[in-house]
């Protein structure tokens, strides 16, 4: 008989935040018991009995279809029925839950149960910030924390719910969410690890860079802007959690934990940061599809209102020239890394409201319109390899492909990004520069290339920034659009 934290009742809530009081109570509890029992095991206790503590649930149970508005992409149940979801870390998701609790009160008028799951906590998700307690037990024990509490278990975190091809049990609930708790847990886990930052500074729009240059302009602007005691940004936060808070305001007791790496995380995050969550992430994900893949699957759980892709690219066509812009509006999907999770016959489309703010920013930014503005931007389609010597390849393979398909710019991460945007209902974007154009001789050279780099990368970055600050401003419930939902859909954004 396991060792159980003391047993919280389950109760039905009409209030949003007696509900989420309700999730923060469960979890504290859990939490507290855990962290306990695993400090005593450290200490030498062997402890008699195995350790368990479950997550909160959420449910929510319908007789009608009927809601209250048709407009918004979420917020509700697809029909009638039971709908349920584990629920993590309310100390994060605090307004994201309230949000999704007043929804789900408002559109189907009946109340919220909370309660105890029986899904358990592996004891590696409920270490504190700091706590680093594996690397101080020797082989043995190790072995035998195996014995006393619940490891991470691969059958409770997979993706078929937001692949579309999870089937419930028959008599068990629906899901509510896209995620389950031990899955968001893992990718909270893993953001830490890849991105050198906690997830606490992550902020709702997050920007994709596959350059070192961009990183390193986002750096200066990140800091000019808290410097301004006026500026709408709270904090620039880098790698190490080093936090530099607005010009004026007081350092955070936190402030003092951070500190730089010795060497940079494989794929380094710098966040400026609003007070609302509202502001700027921004990640070298370095070359490829596969950290494309890797460091959206774990940005997904924090659930952020919009994700964009600036990056470089191969221009196709021989009218384009280095500098100019595109402004992707489809994808050829020669990446690979998504196959088994979205069959490439699904299509990724546009989405209008991120597609009129990257057009808008770049005239803003350029001070062209209309005609002039095609002179530095295309709107076509993007196509993504995951063979970074494509060129060398016989001219009968890849590039009749993309030459039938159209493509006008070649890549290998933004049809990875917009996929898996698609698949997780995140609204996405992508915006590239031109830096050569192999197909017609032009190809990329030390020289050249870093000539290139210093002229466009700020620019790039501002047109960027500034359509993160168009979308903010249009507000968050017109962006989640409803092409990114299936017929039968979970409720939770």
């Amino acid at each position: 008989m396991p060792s159980l934290p003391l047993f919280i009742a389950p109760a039905r809530h009409a209030d949003p935040a007696a509900a989420l009081a309700q999730v923060r109570a469960i979890y504290d509890s859990s939490i507290a018991h855990l962290r306990e029992a695993l400090h005593a095991f450290v200490g030498g206790d062997d402890l008699t009995q195995p350790v368990r503590a479950c997550y909160p649930f959420v449910r929510i149970h319908t007789d009608t279809v009927v809601r209250a508005d048709s407009r918004l992409s979420y917020g509700f149940v697809s029909g009638p029925g039971t709908y349920e979801t584990t629920l993590t870390r309310p100390d994060l998701f605090a307004d994201y839950y309230l949000e999704q609790f007043r929804l789900l009160l408002r559109n189907h008028h009946v109340s919220l149960e909370v309660g105890t799951s029986s899904q358990p906590i592996p004891v590696h998700f409920s270490f504190a910030e700091h706590d680093h307690i594996e690397g101080t037990m020797s082989a043995e024990r190790r072995l035998l924390l195996r014995d006393r509490f619940d490891l991470p278990d691969l059958a409770s975190m997979d993706d078929g719910i937001a692949n579309g091809t999870h089937e419930p049990q028959p008599g068990a609930p629906y899901p509510l969410a896209l995620f389950t708790a031990p899955r968001i847990d893992y990718s909270l886990h893993r953001l830490r690890h890849y991105s050198g930052t906690t997830p606490e500074h992550f902020q709702n729009f997050v920007l994709f860079t596959n350059y070192q240059f961009y990183i390193d302009e986002f750096v200066r602007l990140g800091r000019e802007r808290v410097a301004d005691p006026a500026s709408d940004y709270s904090a620039f936060v880098e790698p190490g959690n080093v936090v530099t808070r607005r010009a004026g305001t007081a350092a955070a007791p936190e402030d003092a934990l951070g500190s730089a790496p010795p060497r940079l995380p494989q794929m380094p995050a710098y966040h400026l940061v609003r007070p609302d969550g509202m502001g700027i992430t921004m990640v070298n994900i370095g070359i490829g599809p596969a950290n494309a893949k890797t460091i959206t699957d774990h940005i997904a759980v924090l659930r952020p209102h919009a994700w964009i892709m600036l990056g470089h690219c191969a221009g196709l066509q021989n009218t384009q020239q280095l500098g100019d812009y595109v402004l992707a509006h489809g994808y050829v999907r020669e990446d690979h890394v998504l196959d088994e999770d979205l069959p490439l016959w699904v299509p990724v489309p546009a989405l209008a409201e991120v597609q009129v703010a990257l057009e808008s920013a770049v005239a803003e930014v350029t001070q062209l319109e209309g005609y002039e503005l095609k002179r530095v931007m295309r709107t076509g389609t993007v196509a993504s390899t995951d063979n970074r010597n494509w060129e060398l390849l016989p001219y009968r393979g890849p590039q009749q492909r993309f030459s039938q398909s159209r493509a006008i710019a070649l890549d290998m991460e933004s049809a990875t990004i917009a996929a898996n945007g698609f698949r997780f209902r995140v609204p996405y974007g992508t915006l590239l520069c031109v830096s050569d154009k192999p197909m017609h001789g032009e190809i990329k050279l030390p020289g050249m290339a870093n000539q290139f780099y210093r002229e466009r990368v700020e620019q790039h970055l501002r047109i960027g920034m500034h359509a993160v600050e168009l979308l903010r401003r249009g507000g968050v419930d017109r962006l989640h659009s409803r092409k990114l939902r299936s017929f039968a859909e979970v409720a939770f954004q």
